[in-house]
């Protein structure tokens, strides 16, 4: 099991090669925030439902413990009810936004919580950030780090695909972000873990310390 260094600096975890990887559980201070990034279609939700064993039908946050974990499709298919004449793009703002509210609510809540989020709008990042200092927690960030073409491979399959213009601009951001991460320079984060595909089908767990009796249990 790797341990998360309980500091505020940035460490990036692993880079891993073809083979093995030296990252197989990972582990976090509790009431953390981890959030698993990369471009659409890298895998996310699929680390996701191996991992916590989802089904990808679920509309709330699912409970892992003392954590909560947090997927997208949650919130689009609670939206699903009630927005079905709507186009798919047209309800991508308002999937979005219930998306990040659920991720604030648990923090503010003291929960750990596990969330897919979009990686390459940084934004939002430094908007969990702030708010995880606000309540005396931090972001750890799990970066899934794939090729553009294996990405395309994952948008068709899961049968969402964004368009070619959209794509590369994910692409191009993606990239900095990366860049940023294995140079070391990543502010928003207290650590970040870079994971190829092979990696990420070995990570095994991700775990949280034992909450302080101190602290407040949310």
């Amino acid at each position: 099991m790797r341990e998360v260094p309980h500091t505020s600096e940035v460490h990036v975890m692993a880079t891993t090669p073809a083979g093995r990887s030296s990252v197989e559980d990972l582990r976090y201070p509790a009431g953390s925030l981890v959030l698993l990034a990369g471009l659409p279609g890298a895998g996310k939700s699929t680390l996701l439902d191996r991992l916590y064993g989802l089904r990808g039908d679920e509309r709330e946050p699912v409970r892992a413990g003392e954590a909560r974990v947090i997927d997208s499709r949650q919130s689009r298919n609670w939206w699903a009810r009630y927005l079905g004449p709507v186009p798919p793009r047209a309800r991508i703002p308002l999937v979005h936004t219930t998306h990040v509210v659920r991720i604030a609510r648990a923090l503010l809540k003291g929960h750990a919580v596990v969330a897919h989020t979009r990686g390459t709008w940084p934004h939002i990042l430094y908007g969990f950030a702030w708010l995880a200092r606000r309540v005396d927690s931090e972001v750890h960030l799990i970066l899934l780090d794939v090729e553009p073409r294996t990405a395309r491979e994952g948008q068709l399959s899961r049968g969402r695909v964004v368009t070619s213009a959209t794509f590369a601009r994910h692409c191009r951001r993606w990239r900095v972000i990366i860049d940023r991460a294995r140079g070391g320079s990543f502010p928003p984060a207290a650590s970040v873990t870079i994971l190829d595909r092979p990696a990420a089908d070995l990570l095994g767990a991700i775990h949280f310390d034992e909450r302080s009796p101190a602290r407040r249990d949310g």
